[in-house]
């Protein structure tokens, strides 16, 4: 798979955050197939599903928020068909229909281990008839479509090493410099209008904790200020189900704005132009998405610290820095802030992505002023794409009782 299709793959337009929207996206495909509604729904899930689903609010469904309501308006009221846009301009006048099915016990909701990161079993169920569809380490990865004892499409889950893009920081430089970008124009062109758009939503209204609007309060013309702003405030608005959409990174709507909208705020503030705009976003998704391949779409690690770090890295080429500078934006950042915690999607994303961005530029300011961190220090690695593969280990096979603590945690309370 080239790098054009990877961003086609990646880059995708998501309505809500995408754990819950995955799992009203596996009920409507479930209800299509049954061919009608149901009387028991039944989700198997993987802790880190309902990590992320749990807390936050869904669009279309009027501020409620978790696994009950993503299953029953999924499967009442969506359609499958617009995969991760699955409720998209739902019929809000039955609501309150789903409501009274969620208190009469309609959903049963099971932790499954031994399975992927992202796992989730719909089970929907009507008199003698049932169906079933699973979807497995991505949002939309359907490998199992049943109904009653007749399968309908099964496909192999494919190691996650056999999937593995030819990822490395040279590699996405040069891409991203030299390549012919025209026909991935619309995918760019799509994260600006839409990422731009959820940001200055969460910055003019009341969404979440308001975390970009307290911080534009207090920037006082900062710049960097005015830019962690922005992109929390597209994770305050996302978060709290604000309907309009994004353009996700990594399984992400978070990672989405983090990667986008600091580079075109910046690019915007000072009239660079769109080519050197394009490129930068190009270089900053393709980074995100390595920083994130040896981690998984879901973990106890937070993708926004990923992400932050990728984004910055874009304006730094965006101005005009060398290789080597980037290269060590990118080591530096992710040398401090790997590690905090994802406990599921929630309002606190977005203090998270202010975090993430000023310690991004902190990183940058480091490298500019030649006093990046050294081989040795810390997890700090010689080569960045070592440094990259050692915070993937620690995420993924260092924070897996994280995880598990985490979700126990978040249960009890």
């Amino acid at each position: 798979m080239d790098y054009k299709e990877v961003l086609r793959k990646e880059l995708l337009p998501a309505f809500g955050c995408t754990e819950p929207i995955a799992l009203a996206y596996a009920a409507a495909k479930a209800k299509q197939v049954l061919g009608q509604n149901p009387e028991k729904i039944i989700a198997n899930l993987s802790g880190n599903m309902i990590k992320n689903a749990n807390s936050v609010k869904v669009p279309g469904t009027e501020g409620r928020q978790g696994i009950d309501i993503s299953l029953v308006a999924g499967a009442l009221l969506g359609d499958a068909n617009k995969e991760l846009e699955v409720l998209a301009n739902i019929d809000k006048s039955r609501l309150a229909e789903c409501d009274k099915l969620i208190e009469e016990g309609i959903c049963e909701i099971n932790h499954v281990t031994g399975k992927a990161n992202l796992y989730i079993d719909v089970i929907l169920k009507s008199g003698e008839d049932f169906s079933e569809v699973v979807i497995e380490n991505d949002h939309t990865n359907i490998t199992l479509i049943k109904k009653n004892d007749q399968i309908l499409e099964k496909s192999k889950i494919e190691k996650v090493e056999e999937n593995k893009v030819d990822f490395s920081f040279d590699k996405i430089y040069d891409f991203a410099r030299d390549c012919d970008y025209s026909d991935i124009k619309d995918i760019l062109d799509m994260q600006i209008e839409y990422n731009m758009a959820i940001a200055e939503e969460g910055i003019e209204n009341d969404w979440g904790s308001n975390i970009g609007s307290i911080i534009l309060k207090n920037a006082n013309g900062d710049e960097k200020e005015e830019i962690a702003a922005y992109a929390s405030a597209g994770s305050d608005a996302r978060m709290s189900g604000c309907e309009k959409p994004v353009v996700i990174n990594s399984g992400s709507g978070n990672q989405g704005i983090t990667v986008a909208v600091p580079i075109i705020y910046y690019a915007k503030r000072h009239n660079i132009e769109d080519e050197k705009l394009y490129r930068a976003l190009i270089f900053a998704n393709l980074i995100g998405l390595y920083n994130k391949q040896g981690i998984g779409k879901l973990s106890a690690y937070c993708g926004v610290v990923s992400a932050g770090s990728s984004s910055i890295s874009g304006i730094a080429m965006l101005k005009g820095h060398d290789r080597e500078v980037i290269k060590e934006t990118l080591s530096n950042a992710l040398a401090v802030n790997s590690g905090i915690i994802c406990d599921g999607a929630k309002p606190s994303c977005a203090m998270k992505i202010a975090s993430s961005i000023r310690n991004g530029f902190l990183a940058m300011e480091q490298a500019e002023s030649n006093n990046s961190f050294k081989a040795g220090d810390g997890i700090v690695k010689s080569d960045i794409d070592e440094t990259i593969k050692t915070v993937a280990a620690i995420a993924k096979e260092g924070m897996k009782k994280t995880d598990e603590i985490i979700l126990r945690e978040m249960l009890n309370n």
